[in-house]
């Protein structure tokens, strides 16, 4: 790699805490393979530090990468959590994967009852269970360091005993082209498992995620009934969507 190149990297990185790898090639004019090839020596020698499908600088080691990640466009998650919330009646089961869109959502269902919850994550795990009378069932396996979610066949194999009325999953990435993406291939296998067992099938994902290309498909846009989000999708996305047949939902700002 290029000094210059190196030395955009790490000044994009100053200016902005933390970037996705596909923006990253945007902005240098790059193909996200050259990208790929360019970040991986500075992480093997700790300049840098990956971020769930994106980068950041080491300074922000101190703090564990979910965190940095529920901190960014907080608002507009919680927006959505607040609305994809009343949707869900107490006494109904719901299924999550890990994100921060979920996460949000799991602190908006503090107030209901009685609910079955199955996640990968322990951080909606911890947040449901024990509260209200609900039951919560975590998928078992290896939890991530940076998300503290557990992945891989036993994981899929363990969410895959049940039908719950509500499958939720946040997206890393959406475009008219791909669809529902996700850069990391158990996490974009695991999404589209947990789509399958539900009557209503969800994505969640504020409005940043729109235009984004991610390394795996997590399902086309015939793969859920709704998508959630807090701005109007641009004009490609929204066409997909409507041939698709699915519903396209603005959560209001209150």
């Amino acid at each position: 790699m290029s000094s210059k190149r190196r030395g955009e990297i790490k000044r994009l990185l100053q200016d902005e805490g933390t970037i996705s790898i596909a923006d990253l090639a945007l902005k240098l004019g790059v193909s996200l393979e050259t990208i790929r090839r360019d970040v991986k020596p500075l992480y093997d020698e700790g300049a840098i530090t990956r971020v769930h499908g994106a980068i950041g600088l080491p300074l922000h080691l101190g703090e564990a990468p979910f965190e940095l990640r529920m901190r960014e466009n907080a608002d507009a998650k919680r927006v959505i959590a607040h609305y994809v919330a009343r949707t869900i009646q107490n006494g109904e089961s719901i299924m999550l994967d890990t994100g921060t869109t979920t996460s949000f959502l799991a602190r908006q269902l503090l107030q209901h009852r009685n609910l079955t919850v199955i996640t990968n994550s322990s951080d909606i795990a911890r947040t449901l269970a024990t509260v209200n009378g609900n039951r919560v069932f975590m998928a078992g396996g290896e939890l991530r360091s940076d998300s503290g979610a557990a992945f891989g066949v036993s994981a899929m194999e363990f969410v895959n005993r049940f039908s719950v009325n509500h499958a939720v999953i946040s997206i890393g990435a959406i475009d008219a082209s791909g669809g529902i993406m996700d850069y990391d291939l158990e996490e974009a296998e695991f999404a589209r498992t947990v789509l399958s067992r539900g009557a209503r099938k969800l994505a969640i994902s504020d409005a940043t995620k729109f235009g984004r290309r991610g390394l795996v498909k997590v399902c086309g846009f015939d793969g859920f009934d709704e998508l959630v989000t807090d701005r109007e999708p641009p004009a490609d996305i929204a066409q997909a969507l409507a041939d698709a047949g699915a519903i396209l939902t603005i959560a209001a700002r209150q």
